[in-house]
């Protein structure tokens, strides 16, 4: 018979306090215990004989920490107890297992009673560049280089890790970053965590019951609640590491602000950042940004920022960060006239450089490229400054307001196929392809350290004495997030996406597991980067006729209508242009009962840029909360609204701040395809007229809702059915809601207006409204308001800052 070795059973054989943390010292290694707030706690468990510190200190998306002193511990023969004053976790001696309790003794998560912890030695390699063999590739984010064959050279020893959990059948879990696929919960779902074109990950989830668990890694990792067990698994650790929030009376809003104490808070981006983003696949010259730029203006429709896609260097020279002086011969003329007329200047740059020109040279020359390809190594300080000198030097001097920092994976094998493989398959590349160019620990990571080189760089060049340009705040737009990103004025994005309904409704479900991952922005190609259908599996539009096709003039309408209640609203995308007039349909749609005109899409775009523009100062309020109060923007119904089951699932309405419900309307109501691909009307003369235009909407129970639209009020904890046409968004807000508004004007800083208060009562109300300069950093530095206002529903009474006041006017409805 074959030897049955025995598994050596985890027990602790030794407990110390040493300082601000506990040791437990066990025969296979050592596990620490770091308490990091009265309800937090870090955990670092290795086999090897001692704790390295200077790797657990170095790590890029975790800040230092001020110690934390206020708890105790007991000993007994078979426990361990260690009792914070909003956390307890009890640790068997033998298996050395956690569970974890709030302060009340309410059960938060249990881990697996055996086998809970487990490492795994694996070796760590790289490439020699010795005999390497490669080629350039033309792809979807320009010409790179890639390895075919190389020598592999063993560095040193790594663990994969496994951390078992045993979830409550009683909870809900999301986050983990973006995820294309539209998940509701996350239970029951096996989540693979590499970055890619579409998918960022994030390695932080969150729980119903008010906990989260942040992972310290920065390897690719697997999220697992299936058949085959729960647990949370990394590919290449110096040690595992995790951390575990408990929200407590903050639930999962706590969770999130605990996030924020351990990775940073985040930054404030400019006020002009919350208008709207033109962009599109690409504008070619100076002469035609200022044209679109004068053609929003004499429209009277809001613009804030117009962006520059890729190509703004000469032919050739891929990822060179200057101007084409034939396209952009004056490019400090460009942007003083867009200044001039309020509009922002945003800028594409990229990782990856082509060979032979100058900004390759120099990164070749100071041995800064990653090792076999044409990507600039992100993970070098020395690197990172070159980046940024050539950014300043070439673009930032010039008038740059902000940057696009795309393919900022910066590689994602599976854009390589013409059919699109299995998650698992996708996943195994990443594992075995990124680690030939980025460390196997750090694969995950290069976006973060690829922002942190724009921020630091940009405000450092404000702190230069020599230096007298104006002080903008960083805002970088860029496609792959990390821990602790916010820190950096990033805004993400959903990637290169495919127009479809299918896509629009799984965006709502991406856009809410990222937010409530952590970082607070997040963003979309409305209507689609990709349009038409295409030969290459990404490139699978379903409107090959675009804007001329109603069908998807209805999709984008919709898309546009959601992207005005989310934190950035951005339009981009290839196939067509992108300009709301480009929805002015040639001529009336052929229908039997709608009465839809030529201009009807392009109205409905443009009142949903206006209701953006009204809305302003709530939401730079929220904006303003997030940085503050360490706040979410998005978010899901269950964080608002735990105690009602029926929100854990739904995942197409949301809420947008802490009152108000969004609702976006994720089917067609007018126009589809038939079998053939040709538009039809689906509102005949033989559907019933009054479920023609219905959004079904679920109305959390334990508050009242009003209608923003209309003012309707309706119990909560029920559906109903309200009319939502082409020209509305149904929008819901709860009693006691206070809104404040302006007038459109078309740009935020155009928005100099009196403030009128929209008070939906029935309930007390409060609000904070935070106003600071829109730019710069004084805010820092306390150069901010933050105005209480307080609406007393029993006396119909208005109190600003705790006084009555006359500085707004109030629109109240009961």
């Amino acid at each position: 018979m074959l030897y049955c070795e025995p598994y050596p059973v985890l027990k602790i054989a030794d407990v110390k306090r040493e300082g601000d943390f506990l040791t437990l010292k066990l025969a296979q290694g050592i596990q620490r215990i770091i308490p990091v707030s009265d309800r937090s706690i870090r955990v670092i468990y290795t086999k090897d004989d001692i704790i390295n510190e200077e790797t657990i200190k170095n790590k890029p998306g975790i800040i230092d920490l001020e110690p934390y002193s206020d708890w105790t511990f007991e000993e007994s023969d078979k426990e361990v107890v260690i009792k914070l004053p909003k956390l307890k976790i009890v640790i068997k001696k033998e298996g050395a297992s956690y569970t974890y309790y709030d302060e009340e003794g309410n059960l938060l998560l249990k881990e697996r009673r055996a086998r809970s912890k487990e490492l795994d030695t694996v070796p760590v390699y790289a490439i020699s560049e010795k005999d390497i063999q490669k080629e350039y590739i033309d792809t979807a984010d320009g010409r790179k280089e890639v390895v075919r064959k190389a020598d592999k050279i063993k560095i040193r020893d790594a663990y994969r890790t496994r951390l078992s959990f045993e979830f409550d059948d009683n909870e809900a879990i999301y986050g983990l970053g973006q995820h294309e696929e539209g998940y509701h919960s996350l239970r029951g779902k096996r989540i693979f965590l590499n970055q890619g074109n579409r998918k960022i990950a994030i390695p932080m989830f969150i729980s119903t019951k008010g906990y989260g668990i942040l992972v310290n890694t920065y390897s690719p990792s697997i999220f697992n609640d299936a058949e085959d067990g729960t647990y949370f698994y990394t590919e290449a650790d110096s040690e595992m590491d995790f951390f575990f929030l408990n929200g407590s009376d903050e639930k999962m809003d706590g969770v999130i602000r605990q996030y924020r104490k351990i990775t940073g808070k985040a930054v404030m981006l400019p006020k002009w950042a919350y208008g709207y983003i033109q962009s599109q696949e690409r504008y070619e010259t100076s002469d035609e940004i200022l044209s679109i730029s004068k053609e929003y203006r004499d429209r009277n429709i809001g613009l804030d920022c117009i962006v520059l896609d890729w190509c703004s260097w000469k032919d050739g020279q891929w990822g060179q960060k200057t101007f084409d002086s034939e396209r952009f011969p004056d490019p400090d003329a460009m942007t003083s006239e867009l200044h001039e007329d309020n509009v922002h200047f945003m800028i594409s740059i990229w990782p990856n450089v082509n060979e032979g020109c100058d900004n390759y040279n120099e990164f070749k020359e100071a041995g800064e490229l990653l090792p076999g390809i044409n990507i600039y190594n992100a993970l070098s300080k020395k690197a990172r400054e070159i980046y940024w000198k050539q950014a300043y030097e070439g673009l930032f001097s010039h008038g740059i307001d902000a940057w696009w920092c795309d393919n900022s994976e910066p590689i994602a094998p599976e854009w390589n196929y013409a059919v699109k493989p299995e998650s698992s398959k996708i996943y195994d590349e990443y594992c075995n392809q990124l680690p030939m160019h980025i460390p196997a620990e750090m694969t995950n990571s290069f976006g973060l350290y690829h922002a942190m080189g724009i921020y630091e760089g940009q405000r450092g060049q404000y702190a230069k004495k020599d230096q007298d340009i104006e002080e903008k705040r960083v805002i970088n737009l860029t496609r792959s997030g990390y821990i602790g990103q916010q820190r950096f004025g990033t805004i993400l994005w959903s990637g290169d996406i495919s127009a479809s309904w299918d896509t629009f409704k799984r965006q709502i479900a991406a856009g809410l597991h990222f937010s409530v991952s952590g970082l607070p922005y997040w963003t979309t190609d409305i209507g689609a980067f990709f349009v038409k259908n295409g030969l290459s599996w990404f490139w699978n539009g379903e409107y090959d006729l675009g804007p001329k096709d109603p069908a998807y003039c209805e999709l984008f309408t919709r898309w546009y209508q959601w992207g005005a209640f989310l934190p950035i609203f951005r339009g981009h995308g290839t196939d067509f242009r992108r300009e709301l007039w480009q929805f002015i349909l040639d001529k009336d749609p052929s229908q039997d009962a709608d009465g839809l005109k030529a201009a009807s899409f392009y109205d409905a775009l443009v009142r949903a840029n206006h209701m953006r523009y009204e809305l302003m100062p709530y939401i730079y309020s929220l904006a303003g909360a997030v940085w503050h109060d360490d706040d979410v923007i998005i978010r899901p119904l269950s964080f608002e609204f735990t105690e009602d089951k029926k929100t854990w699932d739904i995942m197409d309405q949301y809420m947008f701040g802490k009152n108000m419900m969004v609702c976006p309307v994720t089917k067609p109501m007018y126009f589809d395809h038939d079998e053939d691909g040709n538009c039809i009307s689906i509102n005949t003369n033989d559907i019933d007229a009054s479920e023609s235009f219905i959004r079904k909407v679920y109305l959390p129970e334990g508050c009242n809702w009003y209608n923003y639209n209309t003012g309707d009020k309706y119990e909560g904890g029920q559906y109903i059915k309200v009319e939502a046409l082409l020209d509305t968004i149904p929008v819901f807000v709860k009693e006691g809601t206070i809104i404040p508004v302006t007038a459109f004007e078309r740009s935020t800083q155009e928005q100099t207006g009196d403030i009128t208060l929209h008070i939906f009562g029935g309930a007390d109300a409060f609000f904070s409204l935070y106003e600071d300069e829109g730019d710069g950093y004084g805010y820092e530095k306390g150069d901010y308001t933050i105005t209480k206002i307080e609406y007393i529903d029993s006396q119909n009474k208005v109190l600003v800052d705790g006084a009555l006041s006359g500085r707004f006017k109030t629109k109240i409805v009961k």
